[in-house]
């Protein structure tokens, strides 16, 4: 579960500005293992990207990352 957590973190930090900001939370649904990614609200469009571009890769990487748990995981971009 750590392993999927690190690795957000991990691709987020370095593109945003103020990386103490980034926040990650957890939770578990019915069908998912939720990941609720907070940053700096002058570094959500670098998160997301010109179309969600950026959105959508960092999705990509963590969508396909075997999870150590059966469920599967949905990365959400909290906007404050």
């Amino acid at each position: 579960m750590t392993d999927v957590k690190e690795l957000i973190i991990a691709i987020v930090q370095p593109l945003v500005e103020h990386p103490q900001d980034v926040k990650l939370t957890e939770h578990e649904t019915e069908r998912f293992m939720e990941f609720d990614l907070k940053v700096n609200p002058a570094d959500i469009g670098r998160v997301i990207g010109k179309q969600g571009r950026i959105a959508q890769s960092i999705r990509t990487i963590v969508y396909s990352v075997k999870a150590p748990y059966a469920k599967r995981v949905r990365l959400n971009i909290v906007d404050a």
